[in-house]
């Protein structure tokens, strides 16, 4: 019940009730959910970034895909270096690790993951298809974009419905990852599921520049 009612709070943003339950029962601080997410990662899910850090201080035991979300680099390497595969772990719920700190905007993680063995272009277990750069490009991460296109990583990736990279920082009207794509090979043919190029999901989410810029290539 406690577990269940941390987690509601979490959902919820509700930082009053967490530190209630907390200090009722302080184990609660490394709970998880019945996938296996621990309260400290539901949180960051959730953008709760006062609960996140409530919970991180309060002394929650970060496994590494936690580290990963939360940005926690020393804790990072202390689980790489006494476990190297660690680098390429997933969590619970199929996301890869690099990904987690991609989307979460922690780019000194992600980089050091790699360096010991990630793979940039590991995609989620779960069905979504989500790597580090479907991440970093939804959140609209420009300089973890950068750094992952100087890496290798792969322009043209799919997943959702039929989205690529370049279709999702259109939609969102992100033109410094949108020209970033473009010089690193994405493709401006590509099309969603349901058949919508990046140029047509620019105008229809009224990002103009993003428009202007595409047509001016030819799309």
């Amino acid at each position: 019940m406690s577990n269940a009612a941390l987690f509601q709070a979490i959902r919820e943003g509700n930082s009053a009730s967490v530190l209630s339950l907390l200090t009722s029962d302080p184990s609660l601080v490394s709970a998880k959910n019945d996938s296996g997410v621990s309260a400290v990662l539901m949180s960051a899910y959730s953008g709760r970034q006062e609960i996140r850090d409530l919970l991180v201080a309060r002394g929650a035991t970060l496994e590494i895909h936690d580290a990963a979300a939360v940005g926690n680099l020393e804790r990072a390497k202390e689980l790489v270096e006494g476990n190297p595969v660690m680098a390429k772990a997933f969590s619970p719920d199929g996301f890869p690790v690099v990904a987690l700190a991609a989307v979460f905007g922690h780019l000194a993680v992600a980089r050091y993951l790699t360096e010991h063995g990630a793979d940039l272009n590991a995609s989620a277990t779960n069905g979504s298809g989500y790597n580090a750069l479907t991440g970093a490009v939804a959140s609209g991460h420009t300089e973890i974009v950068r750094w992952l296109m100087e890496s290798g990583a792969d322009p043209n990736c799919r997943y959702g419905a039929g989205y690529s990279p370049l279709l999702t920082a259109a939609a969102n009207g992100h033109l410094e990852i949108v020209k970033l794509l473009m010089t690193h090979g994405a493709d401006t043919n590509a099309t969603t599921a349901d058949g919508k190029s990046a140029l047509i999901l620019a105008a229809e989410r009224n990002h103009p520049a993003v428009a202007d810029y595409l047509r001016s290539l030819g799309a």
